[in-house]
């Protein structure tokens, strides 16, 4: 008679607590700023109430979590971590120097994003002298295939890469009506930053923004992937702006993948 399989001690949690604390910022992070109840928490992770009533005082008490009168929010210290990953890497450090003297960007809306999965996490921003709020606030992703710093970073990669990575994901979510929804869609694409060395999103994630992106040579080999790009308003984002701002990105890109050229180089 077949036995009832029994969790061996490999298949448990080692740390419980810490896996149901995750789950709760996670479930924040994913409620896009709205505050969740103490209820909306326990519900959407399958917990008790006093459970997670312990859970979330933990968290609050670490900065993690802060309270207000609509329940629970992501805290100040999620992004004081936030900030300290993306400040491990030389080229994130060195992103801001570089694009303020850069006499192409230092006026535009500039960010530093790295491929988390299938998705471009944003780490760094500069924000230039535009009237305009443009661009993704940091700590975000968006869909790689639709976003110009994703596309950057997905043409550092074969086809073949690419299709094993993003198929399971089809159809990609449509953003905008200029979004692209398939992988045999992005593959052209990808074709063309390749040939020109720089990415172009006209619209795909964000109507009435043009993103122009350049994928970054790591420093070190445990270095993410990480992508230069810069948010244009789409009214004027014509060829020859587009242009320069992609060659200015090269020519930053290549002051950061090499440290020993000054910005001026």
């Amino acid at each position: 008679m077949p036995q009832p399989d029994v969790p061996t001690e490999r298949d448990r949690d080692p740390a419980p607590a810490v896996s149901r604390a995750l789950r709760i910022l996670t479930a924040l992070a994913d409620a896009d700023g709205a505050p969740m109840t103490l209820s909306d928490i326990a519900r959407a992770l399958g917990l008790a109430k006093s459970s997670t009533a312990n859970l979330c005082a933990a968290l609050e008490d670490g900065g993690m979590l802060e309270r207000e009168a609509g329940g629970y929010r992501l805290g100040r210290r999620t992004a004081e971590l936030g900030g300290a990953f993306a400040q491990q890497f030389n080229q994130v450090r060195e992103f801001y120097r570089v694009v303020a003297a850069s006499p192409v960007l230092h006026r535009e809306v500039v960010q530093i994003a790295m491929l988390d999965g299938t998705d471009a996490l944003y780490l760094a921003r500069h924000e230039g002298r535009s009237p305009y709020r443009l661009g993704t606030p940091l700590g975000s992703k968006l869909p790689a295939a639709l976003s110009a710093t994703g596309v950057a970073l997905l043409a550092e990669l074969d086809d073949d890469a690419v299709r094993a990575l993003l198929a399971p994901t089809e159809p990609f979510p449509r953003l905008t009506p200029g979004s692209i929804t398939t992988v045999d869609e992005l593959l052209p694409q990808l074709g063309e930053v390749r040939e020109r060395g720089y990415a172009v999103d006209r619209g795909g994630s964000f109507g009435g923004i043009t993103g122009v992106a350049v994928a970054l040579e790591p420093w070190a080999p445990a270095d993410p992937p990480l992508a230069m790009g810069a948010a244009l308003p789409a009214e004027l984002a014509d060829d020859e702006r587009i242009d320069a701002v992609g060659e200015g990105l090269l020519a930053a890109v290549a002051v950061l993948t090499n440290p020993l050229r000054g910005p001026g180089a």
